[in-house]
């Protein structure tokens, strides 16, 4: 088990269930009556499989009812989602076994409710079908038999919101010799289920981070795009493209989450994975941009153009992403129990795109450090040209370089944090589906990603918009070509009306030529 920090507290909660075994031997199992484990009005119970037998009680009758959250207990709108998974108690029987490629069949009936006196409302029924993938380590021998198999946990149940304060669940296990339906998945002793969940304080803080940085932002996108519109000539590449950084952090700083507290909207986990599929998009675009306008010379910048071949497999990567969120949560806006993980290609597939994406992301950063070398060689090669330069304007000039090679560095930090952020959170989210090995992550790691990346991008509008301060009227004209009063920034790639700004001298290449 692999735990990033072991003090602070985890963004989720995992609840574990037992269900409890009702007996329901009415000719019409669907209609109308809800089977309730505990309380007043609970169902007429078996303590276990074994006791049916005498009670001439047959499998159809049997539902497996679970009751969310426990007794004594109320779900909150502050959870924000509910993920299930399901773990089978199969015991082994030499008459009944688990056959291969055996699937269990599930008729699932889920129900809620906002008063422990009212009557439950059904939310969905399905059929759920899951493929067994159990092994049973001991010999096949008589004396065996009762041990329990060694099986994998399902994927159950995902839902974008808990609006209600308390959930029903219903589950039968339909037995059909002649459809073959549940025939051959050996004895099942019990269903229990994990729940899993958002912590409400972790939501709260979440929610006040987003809403302290949406105005940031936002304010400070406004004062760089009123600087840029200011100037004398139309934006560069590089200026729009850190505008458009910017709304994409608007964007998903936008707190819409506050309306999940009092409002059922299912779709909003879909549509946060669309917004941070929207700012990876963004970021790793202009990375490659930012990093590319110092390279090359003048003839080549300022065409968007001029970087299909890196930018372009960016945009499929996150069409591809887009598609298989869709394939998955935006099915189960209608039907909670879907799962691509429930067959083999579609666990094949997910797999597949966990372990590509990561690689890929990786070659990106390695990408990325090359550029970032290319652009400190090339600043390097222009500064043997700053002791030729009067006192004061080479201090200038090496304090400009030193602040942007800092600049640099801290891309090249918040690239790999970026980059472990995306990998570690799909394993998060994909270990309870396909068992192994568990990652723990706790919330300052999210809210530290999330601020650094606000930061960042507060940092690159502040410095890169562009100054209307003179400096320095009795400076040598001389130096660089720089002329006396021209309106001086961190960088901008492209002359202004009153010459070229200096780290765009610095780093073109005409300039070492």
């Amino acid at each position: 088990m692999c735990s990033l920090n072991n003090n602070a507290p985890g963004p989720t909660s995992a609840v574990s269930y037992m269900s409890v075994k009702c007996v329901d031997v009415r000719k019409n199992h669907h209609k109308t009556k809800w089977l309730m484990p505990w309380g007043p009005n609970h169902c007429d119970k078996i303590r276990d499989i074994e006791e049916a037998i005498p009670r001439e009680i047959e499998a159809n009758d049997i539902v497996f009812s679970v009751h969310i959250p426990l007794p004594s207990m109320e779900m909150s709108p502050w959870f924000q989602f509910m993920l299930f998974i399901l773990q089978l108690d199969i015991a082994f029987k030499l008459n009944n076994q688990i056959r291969e490629n055996a699937e269990v069949s599930m008729d699932v009936s889920l129900a809620y409710r906002d008063d422990m006196l009212a009557e439950w409302t059904e939310m969905a029924h399905e059929r759920v079908p899951r493929k067994l993938k159990c092994t049973f380590t001991s010999p096949k021998t008589p004396e065996h038999e009762g041990r329990y198999y060694e099986c994998d946990v399902l994927p159950f149940m995902e839902i974008g919101s808990v609006a209600h304060k308390f959930y029903l669940l219903n589950i039968r296990l339909p037995v059909n010799e002649k459809k073959k339906i549940n025939v051959g998945i050996g004895e099942i002793k019990d269903i229990r289920l994990v729940g899993i969940h958002q912590n409400g304080g972790f939501t709260k803080v979440w929610f006040a981070m987003k809403t302290f940085l949406t105005p940031s932002i936002f304010i400070v996108m406004v004062w760089y795009w009123r600087r840029i519109t200011r100037m004398s000539r139309p934006p560069v590449l590089l200026e729009k493209v850190i505008f458009a950084l910017g709304i994409s952090m608007t964007f998903i700083n936008i707190p819409v989450e506050w309306f999940s507290i009092g409002f059922d909207w299912t779709w909003m986990l879909l549509f946060g994975d669309i917004r941070q599929g929207i700012f990876y998009a963004m970021l790793l675009s202009f990375w490659i941009i930012f990093c590319g306008e110092h390279m090359m010379d003048q003839h080549e910048r300022n065409h968007i153009a001029g970087y299909w071949k890196q930018v372009g497999p960016i945009a499929v990567g996150s069409f591809c992403l887009f598609i298989f969120d869709m394939c998955e949560r935006g099915v189960q806006l209608t039907n909670p129990f879907y799962s691509i993980w429930t067959t083999d290609v579609g666990t094949e597939l997910a797999m597949a795109f966990i372990i590509v994406a990561g690689i890929c992301l990786c070659l990106y950063f390695l990408f990325l450090c090359f550029m970032v070398f290319q652009v400190f060689r090339n600043i390097s090669g222009k500064q043997s040209s700053l002791p030729a330069m009067s006192k004061v304007r080479r201090l200038h000039y090496e304090g400009l370089i030193f602040r942007f090679k800092f600049l640099m560095l801290i891309t090249l930090a918040c690239a790999a944090m970026t980059v472990i952020f995306f990998i570690v959170s799909q394993v998060t989210e994909g270990h309870w589906k396909w068992g192994g090995v568990t990652v723990q992550v706790n919330s300052a790691f999210f809210t530290g990603i999330y601020g650094m990346w606000n930061l960042y991008v507060f940092a690159l509008m502040f410095l890169y918009a562009p100054s209307h301060k003179n400096y320095g009227e009795d400076q040598s004209n001389g130096d660089l070509g720089v002329h006396s009063g021209e309106e001086l920034q961190l960088t901008t790639t492209i002359t202004h009306v009153d010459g070229p700004t200096e780290i765009y001298k610095l780093t073109r290449k005409e300039a070492q030529e």
